[in-house]
């Protein structure tokens, strides 16, 4: 159903554009944009891409997927290498390429997770070439082997894999979430994941969306960053399903809107423009309903511990996903341009960090309206030769 505020905020177009997504009604199918999670161990007579059938789901910024793996030859059939794509970081947002590494340590664990389901252990070498700084490179993240290890322990989190979303609506209002709940949260971590911390008292919730409102706002006013998000947004479902990445937006609505003009990538990326100032007013009423943070720190920030912090942030989204609860990484407040500096400062001080320690993530948590996968390129997309 049309809200009333959809109507407003398009104006004296709204009643054409809700007219025009009734008559021709108009939806998003992104069957095939989704089709990865619905085919994910579905038998590929190889224990590697069963597993790395898994590992695409993993979640990263901006969803743009920034894996790519190499199976060794036929001289090797128990090994792989994977490689960072180095067309899908984000120059402008993940200027150091930390979140892009963080996004490949949430792979590396759901690659673990799902050999393990199927009598493998992984005998891993993570920067066997050194790690790369300050971004990047063709080098490899890891060399990897699969181990037949009937004994190899299963992770319980397993189960949730397929559950994991990233929520992108506004929370309700009425569920807290308790201490009970974020310290189960806690118990999904290891000691190697990195350190959870939480809050969910008036205090520093306040002082947390204090935090993550300005961070949004220094985003969208900054040009590189903000030219950054529009150009990876898909606006209904022929964009959707050509280019299965990026941050999706998808129904009714969004298509009519899209159809019509009123969005469209270059007006989120003017701030003069109505789709501009609702995607600000959007994410603001979801940092405004956050009823937990939680924050994920490691005590130095070297790729390792990025790659750590990685298994730690997909694991806490499984634990949630288990319970019923709703998570959303607020990643702004964390990033490394200039215009963020001060912000980032006042996040690590609100922590108690001191460098080389470092928050890795920070979330919101409360409980949302089932959402759908989101968007995946096909496994065979993200394959190449062993070299690379």
């Amino acid at each position: 159903m049309v809200s009333r505020r959809m109507m407003l905020i398009t104006g004296g177009a709204g009643a054409a554009i809700i007219g025009a997504a009734a008559a021709l009604r108009l939806h998003s199918n992104l069957g095939p944009a989704r089709k990865p999670w619905f085919e994910a161990g579905e038998g590929y007579d190889d224990p590697r891409l069963d597993a790395l059938s898994y590992a695409v789901l993993a979640p990263s910024p901006h969803n743009l997927q920034p894996w790519l793996v190499g199976l060794d030859g036929p001289d090797d059939p128990d090994s792989l290498t994977l490689y960072c794509d180095l067309d899908r970081r984000l120059p402008h947002t993940d200027p150091e390429d930390r979140q892009t590494v963080i996004a490949l340590g949430a792979f590396l664990e759901l690659l673990r997770q799902a050999a393990a389901e199927q009598g493998y252990a992984l005998a891993m070498e993570v920067f066997p070439e050194g790690e790369p700084f300050p971004v990047l490179d063709e080098h490899p993240v890891a060399f990897i082997r699969f181990v037949k290890d009937s004994g190899a322990p299963k992770d319980p989190l397993f189960a949730e894999l397929l559950k994991r979303r990233t929520a992108r609506a506004p929370f309700d209002q009425s569920r807290p979430v308790t201490a009970e709940i974020m310290t189960a949260l806690d118990g999904a971590l290891r000691a190697e994941d990195g350190e959870f911390e939480w809050a969910n008292d008036e205090t520093n919730l306040a002082a947390l969306k204090s935090i993550c409102r300005r961070a949004w706002r220094t985003e969208m006013e900054t040009p590189g960053p903000r030219a950054e998000s529009a150009l990876y947004t898909r606006i209904g479902e022929k964009q959707i399903n050509a280019n299965p990445d990026g941050i999706s937006l998808s129904g009714p609505v969004m298509e009519a809107m899209g159809a019509f003009g009123i969005l469209t990538q270059d007006a989120m990326n003017d701030p003069a423009s109505t789709a501009y100032a609702e995607t600000i007013k959007f994410y603001e009423k979801n940092i405004d309903t956050a009823m937990a943070f939680g924050w994920l720190t490691t005590e130095d920030n070297t790729r390792q511990d990025q790659l750590r912090a990685g298994a730690g942030w997909v694991r806490l989204q499984q634990a949630a996903a288990g319970i019923g609860l709703s998570m959303q990484p607020f990643s702004q407040a964390l990033e490394e341009y200039p215009e963020m500096a001060e912000i980032l400062e006042e996040t690590q001080e609100f922590a108690g960090l001191r460098a080389p320690a470092r928050m890795q993530g920070l979330f919101r948590f409360g409980y949302g309206k089932g959402e759908p996968p989101a968007p995946r390129w096909p496994l065979e997309t993200r394959l190449v030769r062993a070299d690379g």
